[in-house]
């Protein structure tokens, strides 16, 4: 994880102090390239920690902190800009990423036991993939959380389309976007509440079917007034959709660990990368058939959200945490 904060420094500094335009892009390449790590290790030491609901509460709460960013990032950068040149937008993220490593050099203990770390070998990590895709109930899930970030894509790049070149609310634009940011982030924290009372097994199942059938509702009234229907209503539709699907994650997530305790690493770099990857091109593709009306993205909101079930449905065919005793026994090849 420290490697990946400091080529995460060297990025944004990089992007800081580049004479070029060309040079900028190189440097956040490789400020995203250091982002990736602690991306995808914090869900492998979240896994290292914690089982099951508590998992599960934990991951919502995270997420809820990743879903306000929205909200606060534009003020913050807004600020930054307000208070000094543009180059101190990249200078804060590196000063930052300083002080959170420095805070996690002194205060985060090291969350993998000594007997459960594997050797860092390309027949070690050969090993670890194949435990993960081989797994039933990680790969649906790990699918899942694809077609489910393929809806938050989807939102993210098709919002401001659909209020501004469908409807001409541009104005509107900046509130609704704050305010479904922070209902994200309160169903996130709901669901947290949940998985104490249902337990994560029965909640996810339960969510995945709620799910079609708001998504279904979303469309229907996508389909009205030929594709352009009454804007307040569609977007308090939309703001029961998305939130709710987002909501499906941390469980998700929590599902897809669960059998491959052994290999969270790899296990969780696997789920971020096919969770980014895919996602970003499933809401590629919603945005591209834009053809000015709602239609297409309700369709595409809905498809997601019908596959990521079927796929959550197939995968927790019965208690999605393994056995204390299976976990124990877990091998480390």
């Amino acid at each position: 994880m420290f490697a990946g904060m400091v080529l995460y420094v060297i990025g944004a500094t990089l992007a800081a102090v580049a004479p070029s335009f060309g040079l900028i892009c190189v440097a956040r390449v490789l400020w995203g390239l250091g982002a990736a790590a602690p991306r995808s290790l914090s869900l492998a030491m979240v896994r290292d920690r914690y089982e099951g609901d508590n998992m599960a509460r934990l991951m919502s709460m995270i997420l809820a902190l990743f879903l306000l960013v929205p909200v606060v990032a534009p003020g913050v950068g807004a600020g930054l800009n307000a208070i000094g040149p543009w180059r101190l937008v990249f200078w804060f993220p590196a000063v930052a990423a300083m002080c959170m490593s420095a805070w996690a050099w002194f205060r985060l203990p090291e969350t993998l036991p000594p007997e459960r770390r594997r050797p860092f070998t390309w027949r070690a990590i050969g090993s670890a993939g194949r435990a993960v895709v081989g797994n039933r109930q990680t790969v649906c899930f790990t699918l899942a959380i694809t077609f489910l970030f393929g809806v938050m894509t989807t939102y993210i790049s098709g919002t401001e389309v659909i209020i501004e070149d469908v409807y001409g609310y541009e104005q509107w634009f900046p509130l609704i976007f704050g305010v479904l940011a922070i209902l994200l982030a309160l169903s996130a924290l709901n669901n947290a509440r949940l998985v104490s009372r249902l337990g994560v097994t029965a909640l996810v199942r339960r969510m995945a079917v709620v799910g079609v059938v708001v998504a279904s509702t979303l469309t229907v009234i996508a389909f009205t007034n030929g594709g352009h229907p009454n804007f307040w209503l569609f977007v308090v539709a939309l703001a029961i959709t998305v939130p709710l699907a987002q909501g499906l994650v941390p469980n998700a997530n929590t599902a897809a660990m669960a059998p491959v305790p052994h290999v969270a690493g790899t296990a969780s770099a696997i789920i971020a990368t096919t969770m980014t990857a895919g996602g970003a091109l499933l809401g590629a593709i919603v945005t591209s058939a834009f053809d000015g009306t709602v239609r297409p993205y309700a369709v595409g909101i809905l498809a997601f959200i019908s596959i990521s079930a079927l796929l959550i449905l197939f995968g927790a065919t019965s208690s999605i945490e393994p056995p204390a005793d299976q976990l124990d026994s877990a091998p480390l090849a």
